[in-house]
């Protein structure tokens, strides 16, 4: 095809009035932000955090292209251009691939080995490398500041830079009183889009031959990668190729190369999907905040959660909601989450098991709780907690802003320590469900790889963060974690709540302990066996016997009281 047919095919026919093509063309499909890009994609390092992407990528991205093979980038490369440790560049890949569109994509389906040289698509890079400059959104104050001013103290300098509030405060504080709702998230993202939109555009570009930079066009194939940042469809299950969507690349004949549509026709039409979809929510937010609240509004779909709390939040598009769960026992399985993803907000003195095979999970502002995941197949975000326990299966685990936790981790890929922690510990995984090794198979976590004793740890201040830092203090390392003592390592033990289902093949962890845990589990069960032994054979009087026995049984009690456990096995005897 010359030159002049590919211009005259990118115009509209001459009979045809110049359309305006319909910013939705289907009436049920609006235009929504990736959450999952902003929300387990951004990596605090500060060599990719461009002031002025569009001035640095430009170059970056011509390098990189110099260096790529089939338009893909290694490690190697990653590091080479953007002048960052080998570390670093697996990081990016491995981050890269666990927040993916397109489930095909070579790096999402590498063995952990394959990463480095498999690499990543240039153009995902590019995307995922400009949006390294979002500044996430900050949380909304209390509508009655001075009264959370009067029962939450104010921010103070901590080690000289950083809040010397718990995370629990500081989320609590007047400045970070609440979490940000799902539509200020998506209101806040589409905004930033829409800001960068020519940007971005404008790196999946390329020009005519021999026309320049004044004639960028867009392939199908470029646009698709679009995808990494936005979608169509209010399902997950409902998201279709985004060139599906267009007007421009949604009839085109799958055995023929679709003609290059130009950048700013893709420019607008998506300036004004976004536009629309911003005004939508808008609207939803401005009524929320005048008015009662709509019944339908996904962010108001907890308000029985406190009252009825082993409810979960249905959700349309996002994930399911655990919110407020307090001093009880909630345990949920693969049927009661069917949007594979989950969020635990704000829970406090209590156990929750999520016993399912999901994509995306985040622990948020919880206490003095023990949480347990089934299997994470993409990433596991724990932050602003305080005092919990963690015991997850998972691909990837991005601890950040806790404080005296505990995590026991089956994990493919090296934990990664964020923002500002204090005392965290790590430990192998220590449990098991019936059907936790089908779980972990369904979503990809791989038995045989445990990097819990590995972390990395990046920088205590979060660039992404709008909140202000003071200066000097950028390049200062988060703190990492230490190993569980062996001797205090214990088995976390499931109850069996499958009665009368099928039960699943999994009868052991199917991670294997390392032989320093293994030993003292085993010496710590060949002193449970003695002392038990020594009691049994002790002569003792019957009557000497039975206060023994009761003794035993008074301890037993006390500690199940003191330990917070007594309140576990009422709510596991109602379930």
């Amino acid at each position: 095809m010359t030159e002049e047919q590919v211009l005259i095919d990118q115009s509209p026919p001459p009979s045809a009035p110049d359309p305006e093509p319909n910013p939705n063309p289907n009436s049920n499909s609006v235009i929504h932000p990736r959450r999952v890009s902003f929300e387990h994609g951004l990596l605090p390092i500060q060599k990719l955090v461009f002031t002025d992407p569009i001035q640095t990528l430009a170059p970056v991205k011509q390098k990189l292209a110099d260096a790529a093979s089939n338009n893909r980038v290694g490690s190697a490369a990653v590091a080479d251009v953007l002048q960052i440790s080998g570390d670093h560049a697996r990081l990016v890949l491995e981050t890269l691939g666990s927040v993916l569109h397109s489930e095909s994509d070579p790096l999402v389906r590498a063995k952990p080995e394959e990463v480095d040289s498999v690499g990543a698509d240039l153009r995902d890079l590019i995307l995922f490398l400009y949006i390294q400059s979002y500044k996430k959104l900050l949380p909304r104050t209390h509508k009655d500041s001075a009264a959370v001013a009067d029962v939450w103290p104010s921010t103070s300098a901590f080690d000289g830079y950083l809040s010397a509030l718990s995370p629990i405060q500081l989320v609590r504080s007047n400045s970070r009183r609440f979490m940000p709702s799902q539509a200020d998230d998506e209101a806040h993202q589409l905004s930033y889009l829409q800001k960068h939109l020519a940007n971005i555009v404008s790196l999946l570009a390329e020009p005519v031959e021999g026309e320049g930079d004044e004639s960028l066009v867009l392939s199908m194939e470029a646009f698709e990668h679009l995808g990494f940042l936005v979608q169509f469809g209010d399902k997950v299950s409902d998201v279709s190729p985004l060139s599906q969507a267009t007007p421009f690349f949604a009839n085109s004949d799958p055995d023929m190369p679709a003609v290059p549509v130009p950048a700013s026709q893709v420019h607008d039409w998506l300036l004004q999907n976004i536009a629309s979809a911003l005004e939508s929510i808008t609207e939803r937010i401005s009524g929320k905040e005048n008015g009662p609240s709509n019944a339908s509004d996904q962010d108001d779909q907890m308000s029985d959660v406190c009252a009825a709390p082993n409810k979960v939040a249905p959700s349309i598009r996002g994930p399911c909601l655990i919110e407020g769960v307090s001093k009880t026992s909630l345990v949920k399985h693969a049927s009661d989450l069917r949007g594979r993803s989950v969020k635990v907000v704000n829970c406090h003195d209590s156990v929750i098991y999520l016993l399912a095979p999901l994509r995306y999970a985040t622990v948020h502002g919880c206490s003095d709780t023990t949480i347990v995941l089934g299997a994470v197949g993409k990433a596991l975000k724990v932050e602003h907690c305080e005092r919990v326990h963690v015991i997850a299966a998972a691909k990837r685990v991005c601890i950040a802003n806790c404080r005296e936790c505990v995590f026991f981790l089956g994990v493919n890929q090296r934990p990664l320590i964020v923002g500002d922690n204090h005392k965290l510990q790590v430990a192998p995984y220590n449990t098991f469900y019936s059907h936790l090794e089908e779980h972990m198979s369904e979503v990809g976590v791989e038995p045989t790889i445990n990097k819990w004793d590995n972390p990395l740890a990046l920088g205590a201040v979060d660039p992404h963060d709008s909140l202000s830092h003071p200066a000097g203090v950028a390049d200062a390392q988060a703190e990492s974690a230490a190993s569980v003592d062996p001797d205090q390592f214990v088995n976390f033990l499931i109850p069996n709540w499958f009665s009368g289902e099928e039960n699943g093949s999994t009868k052991n962890n199917p991670f294997s302990l390392p032989d320093t845990y293994m030993a003292a589990q085993q010496r710590n069960l060949r002193n449970f066996e003695e002392t038990r032994r020594s009691l049994k054979e002790t002569p003792l009087e019957e009557n000497r016997k039975k206060e023994l026995s009761s003794a035993l049984h008074v301890y037993f009690k006390d500690w199940l009281y003191a330990s917070g456990n007594i309140r576990q096995l009422y709510c596991l005897q109602g379930d």
